[in-house]
């Protein structure tokens, strides 16, 4: 039993962490290797280690499924609406060169939207995976 309690207070301390170089990894992903995709996994992952030592009926007070989804459709709307944007600016779907004041700076914005965009989708779906097992495993049938 005292197990589990140094498990939870240790995945209470390091999931602030976990969710900071989640957000380091994503913000510096258009610079240095990574970017959207693993920023999502890895914040998932903080999520799930935290109702690993919990339960998932703990997590799912922290983030309910219908923010869960919220944070889908957010993602898909950042990045599909990117690529509009860049085409009503008269560039090429996520031709990023759109948003240019200077051509740097509009390919840097573009690619963080993307990417931002990115990691809510990938976040989001791992979670409902997740919440989908977590709840099927709690069935019978």
């Amino acid at each position: 039993m005292q197990e589990i309690v140094v498990l939870r207070v240790v995945v209470r301390l390091l999931l602030p962490f976990i969710l900071m170089y989640a957000l380091y990894i994503l913000f510096h992903g258009e610079v240095s290797p990574g970017g959207g995709f693993q920023a999502g996994v890895i914040f998932a992952a903080g999520f799930i280690a935290y109702s690993l030592v919990n339960d998932l009926a703990s997590l799912q007070k922290i983030l309910p499924h219908f923010v869960v989804r919220i944070i889908n459709a957010l993602g898909v709307l950042i990045y599909a609406g990117v690529g509009v944007t860049t085409m009503f600016m008269g560039g090429r779907f996520l031709g990023f060169s759109a948003f240019r004041v200077l051509p740097a700076d509009g390919q840097k914005l573009g690619i963080m939207l993307v990417e931002v965009g990115i990691g809510m989708v990938v976040f989001s779906v791992i979670m409902l995976v997740f919440y989908s097992f977590g709840e099927r495993s709690g069935d019978d049938s």
